[in-house]
């Protein structure tokens, strides 16, 4: 029996995150991994595949990083889970607190989808309103009804839940500001990315920030994926903005599970204890949000991209990359099939077909010939351990994968592929 057989056998979607399943990938990846180090991961066969997929983008500086796993170790032997807050809880929050400008307190928890509804939670809590409006084009928010009751994916969400999240487009400040016009006063909560493929332009996420203001509904600006990458103090710093609430995770503790909501002390201490009389927001209440291994994780994370400045590798690393990705495909001929966009230190690549559409095909294509030549790029997440060799390597499997890539654009993406063509995540039917 296959990996992948064992683990449809006893897993749903034979992974714990939908994005790691076999529809996800050409019928060449590795079923199952055993582990990683620095950028590259091993499959039980102990083929090696440099990584760019990154747990996620989890893991911001590398794998089984020396100094941050012995700070989680320094506080599992500690007693990793004690029976009052740990001294590495007041800890990490303080140096939170203290990084983040926006921010008077937060609340640990151990993924991303729990932060961001706690925020929708006090959003509701602290407007009295119930209506939530998203950013359309921002992937992934919560695997809670609120957000995948907005998805094709709505079987088992109550149809209540789902009319209660609305969407609005990325950089389309009039859209947003109708959205607020039309549900006038029942909307609790904006929700986006301060950055995702597209970078706000036109100063749009300060124009949100004032909607939000002027309507009276908290902005709330999920930092999973830009927070400890596009600066140390997030995204909301390179862009100038300060959200009601934030949401921080995945790279913050390089793989360790750690997550946050955190904002504003008004807003933040209705989840409190300490008023007497007040009704209070049942907020996160988790036996391992505080998971000492993964805030002591966290600290020594911090204190690692402070020392080598991480955050600039990675805009640089991503910058090389881009150029190179782009003058391969200029150089196979397929630049308008095969492009490469966003900030530098997060990059992402589109495959288009001959008419100009978008073809998961294609993208089938580049990756199972990336794979071949012993690269893992599903998307594009750097690590403070790519460097020049990773960069070579990579630009080497490129122009392999170019030179197939190129013949299915010409002679029919059929040909050249081993399996089935990967599928978007968000689809109704199987």
């Amino acid at each position: 029996m296959s990996y992948r057989e064992r683990l449809l056998k006893v897993i749903p979607g034979g992974a714990h995150t939908y994005s790691r399943g076999h529809d996800q990938y050409p019928a060449n990846a590795p079923q199952i991994l055993v582990s990683g180090k620095g950028a590259y991961v091993l499959d039980p066969a102990g083929n090696r595949f440099l990584d760019y997929g990154m747990a996620l983008r989890a893991v911001n500086i590398g794998y089984a990083e020396d100094e941050i796993d012995q700070a989680a170790w320094a506080q599992m032997r500690n007693g990793n889970n004690l029976t009052r807050p740990s001294l590495i809880e007041l800890q990490a929050a303080e140096l939170l607190v203290g990084l983040i400008e926006s921010v008077d307190m937060v609340k640990f928890t151990k993924n991303g989808s729990t932060s961001v509804s706690a925020a929708v939670k006090l959003a509701r809590a602290y407007t009295g309103r119930e209506l939530v409006a998203r950013c359309a084009e921002h992937p992934f928010f919560s695997y809670d009804d609120w957000f995948i009751g907005s998805t094709p994916l709505t079987r088992g969400i109550p149809k209540g839940t789902i009319e209660q999240t609305k969407l609005f487009p990325f950089n389309d400040i009039t859209a947003l500001e109708a959205l607020l016009e039309r549900f006038s006063g029942q909307v609790a909560c904006v929700v986006l990315e301060p950055a995702a493929t597209d970078e706000p332009r036109n100063d749009y996420l300060l124009r949100v920030q004032e909607l939000c203001r002027k309507s009276g509904t908290l902005f709330v600006l999920d930092e999973m994926i830009t927070g400890f990458r596009w600066h140390m103090k997030g995204a909301q710093h390179l862009y100038g903005v300060e959200p009601d609430l934030s949401t921080f995770g995945k790279a913050m503790a390089n793989g360790y599970s750690v997550s946050c909501v955190a904002g504003r002390r008004e807003v933040m201490e209705l989840g409190s204890i300490e008023f007497e009389g007040r009704e209070r927001v049942f907020l996160l209440s988790t036996t391992h949000g505080a998971e000492m291994s993964g805030l002591g994780a966290f600290v020594a994370t911090v204190g690692f991209m402070q020392r080598q400045e991480v955050v600039a590798h990675l805009w640089d690393y991503g910058s090389k990359l881009v150029s190179m990705l782009q003058r391969q495909a200029i150089a196979h001929g397929i630049a308008e099939s095969f492009r490469v966009g966003g900030a530098a230190c997060s990059p992402y690549y589109v495959t288009f077909d001959t008419s100009g559409a978008h073809s998961l095909a294609l993208r089938t294509l580049f990756l199972q010939e990336m794979i071949r030549h012993g690269v893992l790029m599903p998307w594009i997440a750097l690590s403070y351990r790519h460097g020049e060799a990773e960069l070579a390597a990579t630009e080497r499997a490129v122009d392999s994968a170019f030179r197939v890539y190129r013949r299915g654009l010409e002679e029919g993406v059929e040909r050249y592929l081993e399996g089935p063509v990967i599928k978007p995540v968000f689809r109704r039917f199987n």
